[in-house]
């Protein structure tokens, strides 16, 4: 019977709706309601459905919609509390803590919930989309991630440009609360312990024409320009060890992520993005004293690579933290090519050089004793009119330039050569293990522009990692804190 009414109704649509336009319908239309020059009684009546018609359409299509949900009840597609998941993300969200953002404005279109944008992020993480895109078309066709990320079920998921904006207008603190809050709850369940850390950075390179060798760009690496990609990406220098012969020194335009890391465990403390042209040595002194306030971390060995020999840091470390600093001596320069005879100084030429006096940097609070060159400001001018050594500096600066230094330096006490020095140093590549699991979940793929983008996209990354350490840990399998790639195919099914 229902069958029968609804091909009536089909057929009532093929007749009215599908009327071709032409001669037929200029002959036979009007603006009125009545028809005219027709002999069919049908046509006869009136032009639109009227009630009689209209009441058992409706009436079959209510049928057919009742019978239809129906149908899906059975098959469980419908109620939320009963969709499919395979992957259990709630207990990866569990010991998430919320997101504190200010109150929403009511204007505007409605807001999504932002804890749910943020697990939204680090599913995407997870699963290592590169793209917004790639995540807004997973949760449009997974509903059971929708579910377990905390989004409406019966509406529409996030947009491409809900997320963009997500990134660019959440205010950067309140990411950092949330790290903050999972390496206390770290350091509070032993996790991790905080006495042996280790610094580094990461460059973060910008979705700008100008780091794309191929195009053509006009003066490509000139620090002062700002580029049109991402005015907020400066240019940063970047060692390239792709070559097996020598290291690669080239540039780019971007960020870098400067981090500090628990040796031991390699799992990041602390972490903060600027943009390129601002160098470690910068960042290594106000890393480590935000580390050492927040956490109250009774460290014991600070290492790094050898950008970080400077007399500052040093003096930092072994005078303000009380600690060990394993960080390898700097050849800035080349050898000296001056020697001792006795108490005299000779250059390279073998010539004794002439003591010029003392000087003071007073910023560093260092001493030292000036020595120049013989030819120009002593008496072996009346012997050589050029230098024996054929000296590069001889023409350009008035000769060799040697300063002695007087005021005793930090580095004497550091055991340089020791086999404990070695030992701690070798765990400075936990930090360099840090970074190949935050670039495994796509760190350096940026999907927006812009600094505070770029600083909440990081640092949602570092949620990450701690987020998959401490479950880990609660769910009995301590020793899988750091597996990324596997944690949720094996850990959440």
């Amino acid at each position: 019977m229902v069958a029968n009414r609804a091909a009536f109704v089909f057929s009532l649509f093929d007749l009215f709706l599908g009327v071709p336009k032409g001669l037929f319908r200029m002959t036979h239309f009007r603006e009125t309601l009545m028809l005219k020059n027709s002999k069919s009684s049908f046509l006869l009546s009136n032009l639109f459905l009227n009630l009689a018609i209209w009441y058992p359409l409706f009436n079959a299509l209510d049928y057919t919609l009742h019978e239809n949900e129906d149908t899906m009840k059975q098959i469980t597609l419908l109620p939320p509390h009963t969709l499919p998941a395979s992957i259990h993300y709630e207990l990866l969200f569990e010991p998430l803590p919320p997101l504190s953002f200010s109150k929403e404005s009511n204007r505007g279109r409605p807001p999504f919930c932002q804890d749910a944008l943020l697990k939204s992020f680090i599913y995407k993480a997870l699963r290592r989309l590169k793209t917004l895109t790639d995540l807004a078309f997973e949760l449009r066709n997974n509903p059971s991630i929708r579910q377990a990320l905390g989004l409406d079920l019966y509406k529409d998921p996030p947009s491409v440009e809900r997320f963009s904006q997500f990134l660019r207008d959440t205010h950067h603190d309140a990411f950092q609360d949330i790290r903050i809050q999972l390496v206390k709850t770290l350091l509070e369940e032993k996790v991790i312990t905080g006495k042996h850390l280790v610094m580094d950075s990461c460059p973060i390179l910008a979705k700008v024409r100008e780091n794309n060798l191929k195009t053509s760009a006009s003066k490509r690496f000139d620090k002062n320009r700002i580029v049109k990609g991402d005015s907020d990406a400066r240019l940063g220098v970047l060692a390239d060890f792709s070559s097996a012969s020598k290291k690669q020194i080239r540039y780019f335009w971007g960020y870098r992520n400067h981090i500090l890391v628990d040796a031991h465990e390699e799992l990041p403390l602390w972490e903060i993005t600027h943009p390129a042209n601002v160098g470690e040595i910068h960042q290594a002194i106000p890393i480590l004293q935000k580390a050492k306030e927040t956490f109250s971390l009774d460290i014991e060995t600070v290492g790094g690579d050898s950008l970080y020999d400077s007399e500052k840091i040093l003096r930092f470390i072994i005078e303000e933290l009380k600690a060990q600093a394993v960080i390898p001596r700097n050849l800035r320069t080349e050898k000296p090519t001056y020697t001792f005879k006795g108490t005299e100084l000779y250059c390279q030429a073998d010539l004794p050089m002439r003591r010029k006096g003392k000087m003071t940097v007073k910023r560093a609070g260092i001493t030292y004793l000036q020595y120049c060159c013989p030819i120009y400001f002593g008496q072996q001018k009346q012997r050589h009119l050029f230098c024996p050594a054929n000296h590069p500096k001889f023409f350009s600066q008035k000769g060799c330039n040697t300063l002695i230094r007087l005021t005793p330096s930090i580095r004497e006490h550091i055991d340089y050569g020791t086999e404990a020095f070695k030992d701690l140093h070798n765990k400075r590549t936990s930090v360099e293990r840090v970074f190949s699991r935050l670039l495994s979940i796509a760190m350096q793929d940026l999907p927006t522009i812009g600094l505070p983008a770029t600083r909440n996209y990081c640092t949602i990354a570092h949620i990450t990692v701690l987020l998959v350490a401490l479950v880990a840990k609660r769910s009995g399998n301590p020793d899988k804190a750091r597996f990324l790639r596997s944690f949720v195919p094996n850990l959440l099914s």
